[in-house]
């Protein structure tokens, strides 16, 4: 995984579960590497991944059943999508909103290349 400035490693860490949630990789309800074994994974410090578990956990998208391990909430994928959902409004579709402005691309023509990449990413799978 390739860190970067503009966001907090636990948050990176976070968005990188959320993802492995949200495209299936790992499943409701299934354990999850524990503390040590995502920070060797990810070469970071353990009490960074603790961080990211615990911020998880609040937001109901993990939990831990002590002595066994981290596993996905039995709604984790709801709690997962609706926490990427609210940082998309929040954070990047003003960007997206302001940048579609300033390039005068129309709401029927960001249809249409959206309809595309869509298609794209299905073929992918």
């Amino acid at each position: 995984m390739n860190f970067n400035n503009n966001q907090p490693i636990y948050l990176q860490i976070v968005d990188f579960i959320c993802e492995k949630i949200l495209l299936a990789v790992w499943k409701q309800e299934e354990k999850i590497p524990s503390v040590r074994e995502l920070a060797v994974q990810l070469s970071v410090n353990p009490n960074t991944v603790a961080r990211s578990y615990d911020f998880l956990r609040s937001q109901e998208i993990i939990t831990d059943k002590r002595g066994i391990g981290y596993f996905i909430s039995a709604n984790g994928i709801q709690q997962a999508k609706q926490y990427r959902r609210n940082l998309f409004i929040e954070q990047e579709l003003p960007l997206l909103a302001r940048t579609l402005h300033m390039l005068d691309i129309a709401p029927d023509e960001l249809d249409q290349l959206l309809t595309r990449y869509k298609q794209k990413l299905q073929y992918e799978k």
